[in-house]
């Protein structure tokens, strides 16, 4: 992550240096050792390239874990920030290796049926204003019910990207552990990053989320978004 604010767990930690690989927009985390492109599609892209060129060892199941973290963060290389030196990087990674890569696909998209149901449950209650803009916020109550955790909301914040209707979408959650509502915010068009940073957020053009801790930024945040889907609805028609 490239704030401090995302970061869970460090609040009480000693450090005395940081090692930073990270492909988000360079914000308030300076590594001593800092290592940022935000070309690249993911953290796991730029540590697959590091340990292929070097003489770092590498074993299968350090290759297999890498590979899947490409596939997820690039959401099966279909975000922007996908590009010719991703896919030569993932045949380095599968030529050199020969790790079996298809049962991997199993872990990392396999589904119960609650969270199906769950997924239903956020389609048919996203709100969609005039200007694309779709807004949901779950309750502690659908997690229940949906017998979910709390990260199945961002595990599907993804699936929103064909939705025609929608140029950009926020999901909402209270996380009562650490007092704070996590925000998704992705885009297909609208850049919404520095929007995001407004609200102890930040990220991607494109893919970005924030940490609040009420419900009146939450509203404002809301409206921001709203606001940025008008903006560049009429710039598309320009």
């Amino acid at each position: 992550m490239p704030n401090f604010i995302r970061v869970d767990g460090i609040e009480d930690l000693e450090y005395q240096a940081i090692l930073k690989i990270d492909h988000h927009p360079a914000e308030d985390i300076k590594g001593t050792v800092d290592w940022t492109d935000e070309t690249k599609s993911s953290t796991c892209e730029m540590i697959t390239e590091l340990i292929l060129d070097t003489k770092l060892a590498i074993d299968t199941r350090i290759a297999e874990n890498l590979y899947l973290g490409i596939v997820f963060d690039s959401d099966r290389f279909l975000l922007q920030n996908t590009s010719t030196d991703t896919f030569k990087m993932v045949y380095r990674l599968l030529n050199e290796t020969k790790i079996d890569f298809v049962p991997l696909y199993d872990n990392l998209y396999e589904r119960s049926i609650a969270e199906e149901k769950f997924k239903a449950y956020l389609i048919n209650n996203i709100e969609i204003s005039e200007n694309g803009m779709g807004f949901i916020n779950v309750t502690e109550e659908a997690l229940k019910k949906y017998k979910v955790e709390i990260s199945a909301v961002s595990n599907h914040v993804n699936d929103f990207y064909f939705i025609k209707e929608l140029i950009c979408w926020m999901f909402v959650v209270y996380d009562e552990k650490n007092a704070i509502y996590k925000v998704n915010i992705r885009s297909c068009g609208p850049v919404i990053n520095e929007i995001a940073s407004k609200y102890n957020g930040g990220g991607h053009k494109f893919a970005s989320g924030a940490r609040i801790t009420n419900l009146k930024d939450i509203e404002a945040l809301h409206k921001d978004l709203d606001k940025t889907c008008q903006e560049y609805l009429k710039m598309q028609e320009n």
